[in-house]
């Protein structure tokens, strides 16, 4: 019976089609997980602040898109000079050249048939989007943005390649300026970003890294915040976060001899793994933990004598996860 879906959803509510030199978007709750089209659009600024479930961005030529967190897939084809700061699931690129994207991904991000895309790591704040993450099912914490796959690599050639370290969002996505969009309460400092900004497949500084597990309970993800807040003001690095639930022979595996100490702790729910990166990050690290978190229960790997050994139980982690 039709008196029980009122609200018939029009696909033309959620399309952007063939626009020139114009700023359009959606506020906050205005596409509450519909799929989004965007197509032939030149010269124009794209804001989706809510969360939706796919989104399709075709044939559009110098715009700036942002778009809030995607439940499944966002695939751009067949564009070009496109700056854009987005999160997903899944990221796909096909016959596109010259993109710059701050990612947020779940999965490993693809392009084929493309070339000069350039990657770094989502950075944006606004008081919903913590939220919506939530509603399309996204941890902030699984972000594997800068693990490329190139479908079509050419011999001698790189497609895509990483976007300065210290590359400010803000100069490729600028916010908004139309009334409509300034209501949106947005901060593009990397410290306030709602996905913590990672280093990725950066080069590392140091030798020495240092694994954090946090077990799942009402402050996970505000111990998670709090703890890289102090690591990367002491200037480490954060490298990669992971959040996912753990086995038990993944335990034994990343705390070896201290996994039964954790075992128990692993039916609670997922963890929230981090790796440092710097001189010194396991010392300063079990320091912090000791002073900030006292009684609650964290693991954090001590170091190792070689330099490799160090990240060992970081990459059983990343195996347990990525299928590396």
């Amino acid at each position: 019976p039709t008196h029980l879906y009122p609200h018939k959803v029009d696909p033309k509510d959620y399309t952007f089609s063939g626009l020139k030199d114009e700023t359009v978007g959606r506020l906050p709750g205005k596409v509450a997980g519909q799929q989004f089209v965007i197509q032939d659009c030149e010269n124009c600024n794209i804001y989706i602040f809510d969360h939706s479930a796919t989104i399709t961005i075709d044939d559009c030529t110098n715009c700036v898109i942002f778009l809030g967190p995607v439940k499944g897939s966002v695939f751009f084809r067949n564009c070009r000079d496109c700056k854009c700061t987005l999160a997903c699931q899944q990221f796909r690129v096909r016959d596109c050249r010259k993109l710059e994207v701050f990612l947020c991904c779940a999965t490993q991000p693809i392009i084929e048939s493309s070339t000069n895309i350039k990657f770094g790591c989502f950075q944006w704040y606004y008081p919903e989007l913590a939220a919506q993450f939530k509603d399309a099912g996204l941890s902030i914490f699984n972000n594997i943005w800068s693990h490329v796959h190139d479908f079509t690599p050419v011999s001698g050639e790189l497609n895509w390649s990483l976007l300065p370290e210290n590359a400010v969002v803000q100069d490729y996505v600028p916010l908004p300026t139309t009334e409509e969009f300034k209501a949106v309460r947005i901060s593009t400092d990397p410290n306030r970003s709602i996905v913590p900004v990672s280093r990725g497949q950066r080069q590392k500084y140091s030798d020495e890294s240092c694994l954090v597990v946090l077990f799942a309970d009402d402050y996970t993800t505000a111990n998670a915040r709090k703890l890289i807040d102090e690591m990367v003001g002491k200037g480490f690095s954060l490298v990669q976060t992971k959040e996912m639930s753990m086995k038990t022979e993944d335990a034994q595996r990343v705390f070896r001899e201290k996994a039964s100490d954790f075992l128990l702790l692993l039916n609670k729910g997922p963890v929230i793994a981090l790796e440092f990166n710097g001189d010194d990050a396991v010392q300063e690290c079990h320091l912090i933990v000791n002073g900030l978190f006292n009684g609650t229960k964290m693991f954090v790997s001590e170091k190792k004598e070689t330099a490799s050994g160090d990240v060992d139980s970081f990459y059983n982690f990343a195996e347990i996860q990525m299928g590396i």
